[in-house]
Formats: C-alpha cells, structure tokens, sequence
C-alpha cells in the first residue's frame, strides 16, 4: 500500500514547525520560559547577543499556534523598520504570518489614517518630506543663521522637545534640567521651534512626531476610537524597551486601556538615545508597575566568543547608577576566540593606516569585507578611514542615520529612472534592447555619474556609493530576473523603498557607534578610544559618562569573534601627543591601573601593541612648496597645501588614470582600489625617477610599489606600456 502524500501546513514556507510544540524545539531554557509565558504582564531583560527576537517571536507563533493568541489581536513594536521586516520574516517562518509587527510610527501612522475622517473630519495633513528644509526655514525667517551642524542638532532639540511633551515656552528650563548641550542660545531655539510649527500649520503638513502627539490626542478624546482601536489589539509586545520615550509610553497605554496582556524586552544596559527622550525608567520600573510579572533573564550570549564576553563584562562591570544595578552578566556560549587587541598609534593617520592594514589581513585569510566593521564615536572621524581603506584597496560602505531611500541623489534616481521606464527605457535610442543595468547606467551618466568613484571622501563620494549601489542592485535583480524591464526593476525599488529594505554593500561597513546599535559582525574595529572622545568631552555628568559607557559597551558587543580596539596619542602627524586613551579601559586594558574591588584586574584580554610610530614622534609633514606643517589628510597625501600652485603634469596624470582604469578591470575592483585620485595627483607632481621616490609617496606603500612600482616609474619615464604589460 503507498504511503499517503504529506501535505504541509504552509507549502510557501516548507521549514515552518508542524505544531504549537514544534515551536518551542531548540529554545534554552529561558527562552522557551518567554515562549510560554503568554499570560499577564512579562517582562525579559535580554542581554546583548541572547536571542532577544527569536524569543518574542517564537512567544507570538506558539501563542498563535497553540489558539490561544488570534494573529490578527497581536501588535508587536519596534523602532526601526529593518528590526519589524525582521520580526515579520520571522513570525511567516513559524506560521503567524497574520501578526503585525511595525514601528511605533507606522502603526500610529495607520491608526491616524483610519480614523481621521471619523475622528477629525477631511483629508489628513501630508507627512512633511524633508524637516531639515522646513527647520532651516524657520531659522531664516527668524533672522538667525545655521551652518549645517547647526541646522541638524536644532531639528534633534525640536524632536526632543516633542517626544518629550516640551513646548517652546518651556524650553530653556527642560533643557537645562536634562542637562542637554544646547547647540543655540536656548531661546533663539525656542523661536524657531514656535516658528517650525506656524510653518508646518500654514502648509498643511504634519511631521512624525505629530504624527504620535496626533494618535495620543485622538484617543484621549475620543472613546469610541480608543475602545475600536482596543477590541482590536488585544496583545502587545513591544521590543527595546529601554528606547521607549514618554509619548511613546504615553501612547502604548492607551492602546492598552486597563488592561495588562503585555511583554516588553529591554536592556538597560543598551540605553544610548537618551538625547532623543529615550529612558529605561519605564524598563526599571515594569516590577513596581506590575508587580505581579513575569519576569525572566536572557544571558546566554550566542553572538560572541568568551574572550568578547569578558571584555563586555568587565565593561559593565565598572558601571555607576541605576542602569548598572540592573546589569546583565552575559555567559558565552561559544567556542573560544582570540583575545580582544589594543594598539596605541602615535596619530590619526597612522591609526587608519594601521587599520586598514589589519582589516586587509583579515580579508586575505577569508573573512569576507561585509563582515568586518570600523566603528567610532563621531561621524567627522570616518573621512581618514574612508581614505585609509581606498589606499589599501579595500571596498566599504558609509552607514549613516540617514535612511538609503530618502538620499537626495537615490531620490532624484528614482524620479529619472521612472521617467525612463515610462518612455520605454532610457534617453539613447541605442540601448531600447539593452539589459536593466545598461539603461540604469545610462540614465545616471546622463546626470554625471561614472563607473570610477571620486577621489578622496565626503558628500560627493557618499553621492556616488548610493548610486553605485543602484546599479550593483540592478545586476543582482537581472541576475534573478534576466527578463525584466525598467520598469520592473522602478517597481522593486518602489517596494523596497516601502519596506526601507536598502541595497547591501559587500564592503567593510564604516559607522558611528549609535548606528551600530542592533547589527553584528565577524570583526569590529573601535577605533578613536581616547578621553574627549570616548567619552565625548560634552559628557559632564555623571549619566553622561555613563550613557558613554554603555555606548562603548554596544560597540564592543558587535564584534562575533575578531575584537581590535585603538587610540592615537595626537591628531595629526608632528603632534604633541598628550592624548589619553578612555578612562573606560582603564583596568581592562594590559597596564592600566584601574582594578576592581578584590584587587584584580576587571577583564583580562591581550597585551597593547604599538602601532607604528606610537610613543614616538613623527616628524611633521611639510608642504613642499610653502613649508607649512600638514594636518588634513588629503593635504598629507599631496605633500602640499591644497591652495599652493600645482606643478601637475597633466599628460602623466592622464595617463596614469588611464593606466589605472585598466588595472582596475584585471583585478574587478574600483579603481581607487589601485590609486586613489589624490596619490596620483601626487605622483603626477613628484614626477619620481626611482623606486624611493615613490615609496614615501602617500597611499603608495610596500603592497603597491610592488605590484604597480614598476608601471607607474616607466609611466613618469615618458615610455608606453605594452596593452599585455599594462593588463596584467
């Protein structure tokens, strides 16, 4: 007799678990103790690396799956959208495909949307695209000017203020009472927020934080919407709880009523956006709020080696305050690694350089470049490591806080390409029957981009890495999809614009530490580790320091297996070298005083290497036209001021791009993985005869004089390459 066929639960998805119970297979214990814990208020505080997300959502599926939980009463809360794509990825893998899983912003978004006609009457406001624009207005029509870093610290002050319920009036004392570093006079910024918000109700445009205070103010005042909202959403799970502001809180209890079918997860230990209004009071006081909780501890760390743990520990280990009562004593449970390294540079340059190095290393013994991170405090300190990398012939991309699809350059992409796709593809009758890659290029060209990237770094190369990722994305979109038109491909990044699923970069990721936060990888580089810096020199209280602390604490706890932590003792070449490394590592770190309260060291981890130069002083670089000492690092590189004259020999620096250009096809890489435009500027003026000559020239280095020293002299000499010797 056969056997009958088995038909499964979920033919789209042939790995989901066949029961409630197959749900729970593979859970610790702790975790599975979240999975079932389905009724009342829980609370889980999990540690960095402890299968946080697999948690909840294995809570949710067996909840669901067991029939005790409908999908659709479910609301699950997050804070950015790439964390909800995750969490719906995963509840359709175990079956609950019907949960929603969304931001706080979105789901109050949609509410908004639902009940305005019914709630408030007419069209909604539109959502303001670009705040920044509209906050740069109110400045200018207060007579009050701001440079870009002005402009972008008194949009984070007026966000403050509303996710904090400040309004203008109140502003000067709220923020003297938080402590913040105000970027203007208190009551300049109070002007222009005034002056922000008339704005905003003389065009009829809403941002998001109105978009919670307009949720808030529609269920307080309206009954009939909050219990509709209410017979919905039965269930609340709300992830980073610790990330939680007062209108945020203020909105998840109204969706709750009075009652308390409600899991938040948190890490108090994980708090780095207090200057947003973020606070883990709420996390702190769950026990006090409901005292009758659930509660349960997530410390087995799946993500790093027992040597990173160590350090992660020893970190938090040193903490004050309240978050540090609550602290998470993680238990590695994976195999050992090699040690945490320290290394102390006697510059910045000479720390990206030393970097770059590592990180090359790294790649040559199989570590992929997307595994591999360069972490730091501040985003200014990413322009020494772009060049860095460049020079080394290492690809990385720049993660910024700025969302991929809401780029100026990927916005104005996007309308171009669409216009393409409506005309039948782009501009050049000659491309109608080319592939989506071939149109995509030719419509950006039309716009001046190319194949080879800008030297150096900064706006314009940020520009070009967007929409160099445009392409890379149509290519792995043909490749999927080798019928596909224009226009199908506008569509996929109509749709992938929706979801904020971005384009990824097989590159070495250079991000700021807030960035970092909830990524992982194989390598983490934390670079810049000195006092002023880490912590921050506006850190002046005691929280401060700390929320630093734990910021340091996040970085560290990025890294899977390879851990590299460094200092410079002077910013640039020539320096005084009086810089310290952070008071954070101090009893961590081989050599440092610090010690805990048995008299032994808090974490013990590998012995701090000199970078090259460290604890000695390089002699300064000197302009070779007017003697000034250099401190820029593009002005390093062409070992003159950029303003001095220029005795560029502009056929030799042609040549030499279009010598580059082909290196740069043999080996499949950009070409300022060959040369950077500066070094060749360099080489163009120096003009060298030998081999020496050469070598001291910035971004030249022993790796490259070897493997170009040979070409690029008979270049300077006036002699033609062969095409065989020039390919190969």
């Amino acid at each position: 007799m056969t056997a009958p066929t088995h038909t499964p639960l979920f033919p789209e998805f042939p790995d989901v678990p066949d029961s409630a119970d197959a749900v729970l297979e593979g859970l610790d214990p702790e975790q599975r103790a979240v999975a079932t814990a389905l009724r009342g208020p829980v609370c889980v505080l999990a540690g960095a690396g402890t299968g946080k997300t697999r948690a909840i959502t294995h809570r949710i599926a067996y909840g669901v799956r067991a029939g005790i939980l409908q999908p659709s009463s479910v609301l699950a809360v997050t804070f950015t959208a790439r964390a909800a794509g995750e969490m719906r990825g995963r509840l359709r893998q175990l079956g609950a495909g019907g949960v929603q899983a969304r931001t706080f912003h979105s789901a109050a978004l949609r509410q908004l949307q639902y009940f305005w006609p019914r709630a408030i009457g007419g069209d909604m406001p539109r959502l303001a695209e670009r705040k920044v624009q509209l906050v740069a207005e109110a400045g200018a029509r207060c007579r009050i000017r701001l440079d870009r870093n002005e402009l972008r610290d008194v949009t984070g002050e007026i966000e403050w203020c509303k996710v904090t319920q400040t309004v203008p009036e109140d502003y000067a004392a709220a923020a003297a009472k938080a402590g913040r570093e105000v970027p203007r006079d208190p009551a300049e910024i109070a002007k222009i927020y005034t002056t922000y918000e008339q704005l905003k109700r003389d065009r009829g445009v809403i941002d998001f934080e109105d978009v919670l205070l307009l949720t808030v103010g529609v269920l307080q005042d309206r009954p009939d919407v909050a219990d509709t909202v209410r017979s919905q959403y039965q269930h609340f799970v709300v992830d980073e709880y610790q990330d939680v502001s007062p209108l945020q809180q203020r909105l998840l209890d109204l969706w709750l009523g009075n009652r308390d079918s409600i899991c938040v997860v948190g890490d108090a230990s994980q708090t780095i956006y207090s200057f947003t209004g973020a606070t883990p009071d709420y996390l702190l006081g769950f026990r006090t709020k409901h005292p009758d909780a659930t509660f349960v501890k997530l410390v087995r760390d799946y993500r790093s080696t027992p040597q990173v743990v160590h350090l992660a520990n020893g970190l938090l280990g040193q903490a004050r305050g309240q978050a540090a009562q609550h602290r998470l004593e993680l238990i590695s449970q994976r195999e050992t690694g090699p040690e945490p390294s320290y290394t102390e540079y006697a510059d910045e340059p000479a720390e990206a350089e030393g970097t770059a190095r590592r990180i090359r290393q790294l790649i040559d013994s199989g570590v992929r470049a997307g595994e591999i991170a360069v972490l730091y405090r501040i985003n200014a300190q990413s322009e020494v490591y772009e060049q860095a990398l460049a020079d080394a012939g290492v690809p990385y991309q720049l993660r910024g806080a700025e969302r991929f699809f809401e780029r100026p350059e990927v916005r104005e992409a996007g309308l171009l390409l669409r216009g393409a796709a409506r005309a039948g593809g782009s501009s050049d009758p000659g491309l109608d029957d080319a592939g989506v890659p071939e149109q995509l290029r030719a419509v950006l060209g039309s716009r001046g981009w190319s194949a080879e990237p800008p030297a150096g770094s900064g706006a314009v190369r940020d520009r070009w890495e967007s929409l160099a990722a445009l392409v890379r994305l149509s290519e792995d979109f043909t490749r999927v999809r080798p019928d596909a038109t224009l226009g199908d491909f506008v569509a996929e990044l109509d749709e992938r614009a929706a979801a904020q699923h971005a384009p990824s970069v097989d590159g070495v990721t250079l991000a700021s530490l807030h960035s970092a936060k909830g990524l992982e990888w194989d390598a983490v580089f934390l670079v810049g580790l000195t006092e002023g810096t880490m912590p921050i020199t506006y850190a002046k209280t005691d929280e401060q320091v700390e929320e630093e602390r734990r910021l340091l604490y996040v970085g560290v706890t990025r890294a899977r297996f390879h851990l590299s932590l460094s200092w410079a003792l002077s910013r640039s070449p020539g320096g005084r070298g009086g810089r310290r490394p952070s008071r954070f590592l101090d009893g961590l770190r081989p050599g440092s005083a610090t010690r805990g309260a048995a008299g032994k060291p808090l974490a013990a981890g590998g012995g701090v290497e000199r970078g090259p130069g460290a604890r000695k002083k390089r002699g300064p670089v000197h302009c070779r036209v007017c003697g000034r000492t250099l401190s820029d690092a593009g002005e390093i590189k062409l070992m003159r001021c950029e303003d001095c004259p220029s005795d560029l020999d502009e056929g030799l620096y042609e040549r030499l791009r279009d010598w580059r250009m082909g290196q740069a096809k043999t080996i499949g890489q950009p070409a300022y993985c060959v040369f950077t435009d500066k070094t060749l500027l360099a080489i163009a003026e120096v003009r060298p005869t030998q081999p020496s000559e050469l070598a001291v020239i910035a971004g030249v280095g022993a790796r490259k004089l070897d493997k170009y020293g040979a070409d690029v002299l008979a270049l300077c000499a006036g002699e033609e390459l062969v095409a065989d010797e020039a390919e190969k």
